[in-house]
């Protein structure tokens, strides 16, 4: 059965919402519209951007950023804070409008999600026809605007939702798969982060084309498990399915170094960097877990796990940060050089959960951001 459903040719949809929380604000507030609105944080500099408007991200404002970098890019914009309530409700009338073509939806927050419409309910036949009848759905009910991307496979299709952002609608067909893959730049590729891309650089690899002319086994010298999944999607081959209600155990980032390390201030600028990614994440997900584990590989290939589990979610950056630099000082490496660090986040808790943003206290929705 497993091979016979890789063979299948699917039909996958990814939309994306443009710059979403922004964008509800900006339709439910005129006042905002044509304005660098930020939500999140705040302009004295507390907190972190949830996401930015598109004329706010003219000015390089970014979603992660702490409101303080924000502030100092664009002194006049307006900052608000997120209503997650609303986002919540919207978000249930997008799912609405997915519904109506197919039950084969996996939610990746609350502002985009995978599609898999090999077989529609209204048995339209054409991926392209059904992402244009959901754009215009979403514009026409809820007067908000969606990118969606269109392909074989769910790595494909979520590139192709990001490449002609807002509004945008780009088909990546088998047939010009392999040289789209070949001529992306690394940091493109989704999963890959900044401290992956860096790392893949220094070996000369910049490309998809540089990663197609590596061996898998020298991918996973390099990268561990994800080299053989590059080594796989650099060709388009993706098998893996949409997965609707997909529970979300933990969200970690991690690394494996070019060169075992052993100066504690090169493990503390990795850890910093890896900090960032798996933060990063939360935000995606807009779920935040009580434990934090920090996870070590040694040059001999042995793995240590260390954590810590706190009465309420973490939440904020410094946060994570201090708390791994604490747990990495306060273990005995024992002489040994260092090859990969990885931290990861779990014990989410009820699916709904009271948490900090900001200064104030709000929900968040773990299903979705």
């Amino acid at each position: 059965m497993e091979a016979e459903s890789k063979n299948i040719v699917r039909k996958i949809i990814h939309i994306d919402m443009d710059a979403f929380y922004a964008a509800v604000e900006q339709r439910d507030y005129p006042e905002y519209r044509g304005k660098p609105l930020v939500v999140g944080g705040s302009p004295e500099g507390r907190g972190v951007v949830a996401t930015a408007s598109y004329e706010a991200r003219k000015f390089g404002i970014k979603s992660a950023m702490t409101s303080k970098k924000a502030q100092q890019l664009c002194p006049y914009a307006i900052f608000v804070r997120p209503r997650f309530d609303a986002y919540k409700e919207v978000s249930r009338r997008i799912r609405e409008i997915f519904s109506r073509y197919t039950d084969l939806i996996e939610p990746l927050s609350l502002d985009e999600a995978y599609l898999d419409v090999t077989e529609d309910k209204l048995n339209i036949g054409s991926a392209i026809t059904i992402a244009e009848q959901i754009k215009q759905a979403i514009k026409d009910e809820l007067n908000l605007t969606a990118s969606a991307g269109v392909s074989i496979n769910k790595f494909t299709a979520k590139i192709a939702s990001d490449m002609n952002k807002p509004d945008g609608l780009t088909f990546i067909g088998p047939s010009k798969m392999e040289k789209f893959m070949e001529k992306l730049p690394v940091e493109k590729f989704f999963g890959v982060g900044k401290v992956t891309a860096e790392k893949m650089k220094r070996q000369g690899l910049h490309t998809g084309l540089d990663l197609k002319n590596q061996t898998e086994q020298r991918l996973m010298q390099l990268f561990g498990k994800s080299g053989r999944f590059f080594y796989n999607i650099v060709r388009g081959i993706d098998h893996r399915p949409v997965q609707p209600h997909q529970e979300i155990k933990s969200i970690s980032a991690e690394d494996t170094f070019s060169y075992d390390l052993d100066k504690g201030e090169e493990l503390d600028e990795w850890l910093i960097q890896i900090a960032k990614s798996a933060f990063k994440r939360l935000q995606h997900y807009q779920i935040y877990g009580r434990t934090l584990t920090l996870k070590i590989k040694f040059e001999d290939f042995k793995q240590i796990t260390r954590s810590i589990s706190f009465p309420t979610p973490i939440n904020e950056l410094e946060q994570v940060l201090d708390t791994s630099k604490m747990l990495l000082a306060n273990t005995d490496l024992d002489g040994k050089k260092v090859r990969l660090l990885g931290i990861s986040f779990s014990n989410f808790g009820e699916i709904r959960v009271r948490d900090r943003f900001d200064g104030y206290q709000q929900t968040l929705f773990p299903e979705m951001r």
